[in-house]
């Protein structure tokens, strides 16, 4: 019998789901803390966060890092060797350019035009990691953006940490992102990919162990002047990317690389099934009219 309990936190909904009912309430007291730490060292939208001071301090030379705030980055610069540098958390700037500069839950639907310019993205590479004596150097101008690896880094986080401390199996879904740790129920996790929880179409699917994880550009949209925005960059552009996929969801060892191969895959549009396949890792891409494409091994009836 599965448990679960379900709150806010960071701008989104996240659940917390466990094999044992009675591990429930500290499994959820202990994710939520997680979260609480991490939104107050990564979150761009606190003014006091470490990462707010962080890009602060662009063209300032070595930055010390806080051991939480580190272990966000390096699964951000994972994520961007992974992807080519596609998934890039040095796009913050161009995101706030877009009017993302608040939690989604607190950003107008509409408002009025923004001035937008194809910008270059000074990348990944062009950041001074020093992983011994744990800094990190920014180019001037440059601000840091970890959500597009944030959340599913934080389900890993927290779904080891609750697997390793209670010592129960777990499943924790950040805003989307799910990540499992100890041994799968005998039928496994049950997931439901939509493109909202009232959406007329679905497919259910289980997993077993790592992460699955979407990124779409239909849930997180506003318009400015009448243009619809979005949230996911496309780093040769600085501008939000241009692909036929409203959703790409993609299951891998651990949440961080799914969210990663989800993402890319949606920026690299047409070209995104035919590299899941390279990399074998399981898709599902739906497009902007419903149309339904697997890659990697995704089995159509797995529904």
């Amino acid at each position: 019998m599965l448990s679960c309990d379900s709150f806010v936190a960071m701008g989104t909904d996240h659940t917390v789901i466990v094999d044992e009912a009675g591990a429930l309430p500290e499994a959820t007291a202990l994710v939520r803390r997680q979260f609480e730490e991490i939104d107050e060292a990564c979150s761009r939208f606190r003014d006091a966060s470490e990462l707010s001071r962080l890009n602060a301090r662009s063209g300032g030379g070595d930055i010390p890092l806080s051991p939480l705030l580190e272990e966000a980055i390096v699964a951000a610069l994972d994520s961007a060797a992974m992807t080519g540098g596609l998934v890039d958390l040095t796009v913050g700037r161009c995101v706030e350019d877009v009017g993302y500069s608040v939690t989604f839950r607190e950003l107008p639907s509409d408002g009025p035009p923004l001035e937008l310019n194809v910008r270059h993205v000074v990348g990944w590479r062009a950041l001074g990691y020093d992983p011994v004596g744990h800094t990190l150097s920014l180019p001037a101008g440059v601000g840091l953006d970890l959500g597009a690896s944030g959340k599913a880094w934080a389900a890993d986080r927290a779904a080891a940490a609750v697997a390793s401390s209670l010592g129960v199996s777990v499943l924790v879904n950040c805003g989307g992102d799910i990540a499992v740790r100890g041994p799968a129920p005998a039928d496994g996790w049950p997931v439901r990919i939509a493109v909202d929880v009232d959406a007329g179409e679905w497919q259910d699917v289980v997993i077993f162990d790592g992460g699955l994880a979407t990124s779409g550009t239909t849930s997180r949209r506003w318009r400015r002047g009448g243009i619809e925005l979005h949230h996911i960059i496309d780093p040769s552009t600085g501008l939000p990317a241009q692909t036929p996929w409203a959703m790409v969801s993609v299951a891998a060892a651990t949440c961080v690389e799914a969210n990663a191969a989800a993402t890319a895959a949606l920026i690299m549009g047409n070209r995104g099934p035919a590299w899941l396949d390279d990399l074998k890792l399981p898709g599902r891409l739906v497009d902007s009219r419903g149309g339904v494409r697997f890659a990697g091994g995704w089995c159509a009836s797995a529904s």
